[in-house]
């Protein structure tokens, strides 16, 4: 009876995780190492404060306000740091180097950006994509930062 009872809660069991599989976007692709003032992470409609390590994920906006900075390392071991009123999207990020997939698109919109390339920058320079309201940056050195300011309108 015991051994029956066992086997329909693992049955159970397996049938809920089979129902609610792990999306990519679930997967942790680095954290925050640091953080300073305001500082926050855009996931899903929800607004996360940004504290150290914090897991973030594709599709993470990352915002500072105007007192804020936050340093993030990736799991490619690449970094980036951003200062006050900054704000960059991480649209897609794949570090695979068993199945040789590797790629980076970040999309900076507004302030400071620094970054010092990883393993993808270093395995895959042509996969490592930095895009601005105006340009987009292919990666062929190692450290680069930019300097994204608003639109000036002409009147």
């Amino acid at each position: 009876m015991k051994h029956a009872l066992s086997i329909a809660i693992l049955v159970a069991l397996l049938c809920i995780f089979q129902l609610a599989p792990v999306s990519a976007s679930d997967k942790s692709i680095g954290f925050v190492q640091s953080v300073s003032g305001e500082a926050y992470i855009h996931r899903g409609g929800a607004k996360i404060s940004a504290d150290t390590g914090t897991q973030l994920h594709v599709g993470d906006t990352l915002s500072t306000g105007s007192d804020g900075s936050m340093g993030v390392v990736f799991s490619d071991e690449s970094s980036a740091s951003m200062g006050p009123n900054s704000n960059f999207v991480i649209n897609k990020f794949e570090f695979s180097p068993n199945e040789g997939k590797f790629g980076v698109l970040i999309r900076i919109t507004k302030g400071t950006f620094t970054y010092l390339t990883g393993l993808i920058g270093k395995l895959s320079p042509e996969s490592a994509r930095f895009e601005t309201p105006t340009s987009t940056i292919g990666i062929r050195g190692t450290h680069f930062l930019i300097n994204v300011e608003e639109p000036v309108t002409s009147q």
